[in-house]
């Protein structure tokens, strides 16, 4: 019996247990959100940003920061998986399966997701989770790309005489050179993606074909 009582008390003591879990996690759940806002503002400032700093911002311990995240790795790791996974709830709003497909692309490519609202995050991502990693963690948001570009391929807007894999690494390199510039203060946001539009769907463009 006393062993039973034992690990009762360890899962909360049942019911009571049950109910005070959802408190718990849902303080959790604020907690991690501070703190990768907290990075996000950081990261905004440079690449350099430790925990302390992040903690701070956040209004919390670097005890409590490494109560959810191991490392600052980890930490850019999930503010980059949550901006993508907001940018994919962005594309939804961009509506990007009507009009042309060059409209659709040019939609998505002035998209506040990819300059200025994550200003920083590139950066920091690149020198905390490399490029590979980096990729991987796009993969998702770049099939919504690769359909436009098909879509404008069937349409006859978009050039068929390279192959589709080559035309999405361009798009991506060209994201994140223009993503660089805008960081780097070289190029104001709206001229960066006036810049990323015109360049990529000129090299989209049928009239390109060889």
């Amino acid at each position: 019996m006393a062993e039973k009582t034992t690990r009762s008390a360890r899962s909360g003591g049942g019911a009571a247990g049950t109910r005070g879990a959802a408190p718990r996690r849902a303080d959790a759940e604020r907690t991690i959100t501070a703190i990768l806002d907290a990075a996000l503002r950081c990261f905004a400032d440079g690449p350099d940003a430790t925990v302390t700093q992040i903690a701070k911002a956040a209004g919390v311990g670097r005890v409590t920061v490494y109560g959810h995240f191991d490392s600052l790795e980890a930490i850019v790791d999930a503010l980059l998986t949550r901006s993508l996974r907001e940018a994919e709830a962005m594309f939804d709003e961009l509506d990007l399966e009507s009009g042309t497909a060059a409209a659709a692309v040019d939609r998505l490519l002035h998209a506040p997701w990819i300059l200025g609202r994550y200003r920083g995050l590139f950066e920091a991502s690149t020198r905390y989770l490399g490029p590979q990693k980096m990729r991987t963690l796009h993969d998702p948001v770049f099939s919504r790309v690769e359909a436009v570009i098909v879509r404008g391929q069937k349409a006859g807007e978009f050039r068929t005489d390279l192959p589709l894999p080559w035309l999405l690494a361009t798009c991506y390199a060209l994201a994140h050179a223009a993503v660089a510039e805008s960081d780097a203060g070289r190029l104001a946001p709206e001229e960066a993606a006036d810049l990323l539009s015109s360049t990529l769907l000129g090299i989209l463009d049928a009239g390109a074909q060889r």
